[in-house]
């Protein structure tokens, strides 16, 4: 494996591991040699991961910290429980995080709360319980935000205002720890092959429709791959990433400079 995403023997917490590109973060960061605290609310998925990447990663069972982290005591409890383990924390990997379909007109209160909550409370405090751990380390953090925190979309307001609110945590956040040694940055994925527009209430013909439009909004013309969005991160949280900091990263085909419309 190359030396540019090595991470072995980084204690290393990774949260919405139960899939997606949390589930794909973990595998190869246990592929890395890593040593892996998982995070999700689907307990039996989390454990199927665990599975895997400890067949992949030697045989070491990563430490399963499963949980809803919007709730502050679980947050207190995960952080608790992987230094009572390992001693300390080398990498925070926010993963975990919710789509949600509608504008102005169609997203009631419930639901700007509930992703608001999962989206950037949940990560704002999460990164705050870990971040003196952090500094003993002189660790990272890769947050996973969208291009939606860069680009608007009519049918997705909140998940849109929810990933623009990680963009600017992630530069302040990485100008207040720069000091001490602790980089932050983010990836900001386009489309990627994964389950978050299902759970959002897409069916199987709009799913399809959805990715053909994916062929033209992304120049690279195709969505992309969860292994694509896990080597970013892992080398935004590796060593040969030392001086990189507040960087929002695009892992989207180069959807991110293109002008909205058909034409460019």
């Amino acid at each position: 494996m190359s030396i540019w995403y090595l991470s072995t023997g980084k204690v290393t917490l990774i949260t919405g591991a139960s899939s997606g590109i949390g589930a794909g973060t973990s595998v190869l960061f246990a592929q890395l040699g890593a040593i892996l605290a998982l995070n999700g609310r689907d307990v039996e998925n989390l454990k199927k991961m665990a599975k895997e990447c400890a067949d992949c990663g030697g045989g070491t069972e990563p430490l399963l910290v499963p949980g809803d982290l919007t709730d502050e005591d679980t947050v207190k409890r995960v952080v608790e429980e992987i230094i009572t383990r390992f001693g300390r924390l080398d990498v925070l990997v926010n993963s975990a995080g919710i789509l949600t379909i509608g504008g102005i007109e169609k997203s009631d209160l419930a639901t700007f709360d509930r992703v608001m909550n999962i989206n950037v409370r949940s990560v704002y405090h999460l990164t705050q319980v870990c971040v003196p751990h952090l500094i003993k380390t002189k660790g990272s953090i890769v947050n996973v935000s969208s291009v939606n925190g860069q680009r608007s979309s009519a049918t997705a307001l909140v998940y849109c205002m929810s990933k623009s609110a990680i963009d600017q945590f992630t530069r302040c956040v990485a100008l207040e720890l720069a000091p001490k040694q602790v980089r932050v940055n983010s990836v900001c994925p386009g489309t990627v092959f994964t389950e978050i527009h299902k759970r959002a209430g897409m069916d199987e013909e709009q799913y399809a429709t959805f990715l053909k439009a994916c062929n033209v909004c992304h120049p690279l013309g195709r969505a992309g791959e969860v292994d694509e969005v896990a080597r970013s991160i892992a080398f935004l949280a590796s060593d040969a990433a030392s001086f990189i900091t507040a960087v929002n990263l695009p892992i989207d085909g180069g959807r991110h400079a293109k002008a909205p419309t058909l034409l460019n």
